[in-house]
């Protein structure tokens, strides 16, 4: 089973969501949460950590699970765990696109998130509505 870390970031009531390059070969155009493959060796959290720094260059300092989906794994007859941790807290100021991964990001409000047609896991409407947005 591959794993994944999903960084949840929430500045007031908002959460950043990251638009996926055309290139990508899983869920191209489509607005998706910071992310990717825990590596061997790592931790889910040592993951969380790594991913935010390279997609957009914040480091999660305070943060809690919020749970899982699984899913079947793009081009695979293996599973995927997406384990989701909601960000309430990061060092790193404002998020800035890095790499190639993503062509954009904004905040969204819970209600704009769930509206938007192209999300990478339609699984996520259900996540973002029972996310607790403070601490």
């Amino acid at each position: 089973m591959t794993h994944c870390a999903c960084a949840i970031f929430v500045r007031a009531t908002r959460l950043l969501l990251a638009k996926r390059a055309p290139h990508k070969a899983v869920c191209p155009n489509c607005w998706d949460v910071i992310g990717g493959h825990v590596e061997p060796g790592e931790t889910v959290e040592q993951a969380l950590i790594r991913e935010a720094k390279e997609e957009v260059g914040l480091t999660p300092l305070r943060f809690t699970a919020v749970g899982s989906i699984l899913k079947p794994e793009p081009g695979s007859n293996d599973e995927a765990a997406y384990h989701f941790f909601i960000v309430f807290e990061w060092s790193g100021g404002e998020p800035v696109l890095l790499g190639d991964e993503h062509t954009e990001f904004r905040w969204f409000t819970i209600e704009e998130a769930c509206a938007l047609e192209a999300l990478a896991l339609t699984d996520y409407r259900d996540l973002f509505r029972s996310l607790p947005l403070s601490t």
